[in-house]
């Protein structure tokens, strides 16, 4: 089978949104009046951003999934997506499962695919993501002030519990480790509720690198602080404590285990209501975890505000491993 047999069989369908999707030198996006483009792009590579005996059906899924979840860190509405897909070989079983968890979740969102590229190499997924966000009302990382309240959806640590189970260094029963394998490689793109809190957050980021280093995202862009209850993160782990009983580690994956694709925002106090309310109407749960302030800095505290001497490193793509 060749590329454009490939393409045509696995990747080719018709565009409903965009004027003109896969099959010409380029295509063509038209956001509505008054709208401005949002566009990301994410890399999943073999061994380093999944393993090898992933399903592929999952594996499609999260490849559009990350990406979704950064138009929904934007509050942005997904429009259309390029797919550069190197493969090793044609396999096709592995490709009619990867296109179906593909298309699943492009179709439950409205996200068409709009072109890309494929050649024969290492397995390597790039996708480039394409929204809408009107003009002025995009969520940003610079926006957060003083004083505002520190939200983040959903649960958190899941993905990182099932690595460990994978690594060997942490032993699951079935149902726990299917519930956090499951966190691990679909996650759900929380792209409703990024929609909904426009008006009402005052800054987000999606967490992909873990809650404390994607934090010190928004604290940089804005030029101020936190304070974050360690505790209050750790009980949006979905697997019971009673699987994972280790306070050290379960505060480590909630604060620093990655691939959750959770929105962590801010709100002022008083927009708290509204935030509840985004919340509700999206059918995320949402969560406070602490406040923002003046004083540079991020400071982690337990239940009881005391400070914790445990260390929280974010996920680097350069220093740590697969």
């Amino acid at each position: 089978m060749g590329e454009f047999d490939l393409i045509d069989r696995y990747f080719k369908r018709p565009a409903a949104r965009s004027p003109l999707g896969v099959g010409d030198d380029c295509a063509l996006l038209a956001p509505g009046p008054g709208m401005q483009l949002a566009v990301s792009s994410d890399m999943l590579v073999e061994g380093r951003h999944f393993l090898s005996t992933v399903d592929p059906a999952r594996l499609g899924h999260k490849a559009l999934a990350v990406n979704l979840s950064d138009l929904a860190a934007c509050g942005a509405k997904p429009l259309a997506f390029t797919l550069a897909l190197a493969l090793p070989g044609v396999d096709e079983a592995w490709l009619a499962a990867f296109s179906r968890g593909l298309f699943s979740l492009a179709d439950a969102h409205g996200c068409e695919l709009v072109g890309g590229d494929t050649t024969r190499g290492p397995l390597n997924i790039c996708i480039t993501v394409f929204g809408e966000v009107p003009a002025g009302a995009a969520l940003l990382r610079s926006g957060a002030k003083p004083g505002d309240e520190l939200w983040v959806s959903g649960t958190l640590g899941d993905a990182r519990l099932a690595l460990e189970v994978f690594r060997g260094t942490l032993a699951l029963p079935a149902e726990a480790f299917e519930q956090a394998r499951r966190r691990m490689e679909q996650p759900e793109p929380r792209v409703a509720l990024g929609q909904a809190l426009r008006g009402a957050a005052s800054a987000a980021v999606d967490v992909s690198d873990g809650l404390v280093g994607d934090l010190g995202h928004i604290l940089a862009a804005s030029g101020v602080g936190a304070t974050v209850d360690a505790d209050a993160a750790c009980g949006l782990i979905g697997i019971p404590a009673a699987a994972a009983p280790d306070l050290a580690l379960r505060r480590s994956c909630a604060l620093a285990g990655g691939d959750d694709y959770e929105l962590l925002f801010t709100a002022q106090a008083s927009a708290a209501k509204a935030v509840i309310e985004a919340g509700r109407r999206s059918g995320t749960p949402v969560t406070r975890i602490g406040r923002i302030e003046a004083a540079p800095g991020l400071r982690i505290v337990d239940a009881q505000g005391a400070p914790l001497v445990q260390q929280f490193a974010a996920f680097d793509h350069f220093q740590a491993a697969a």
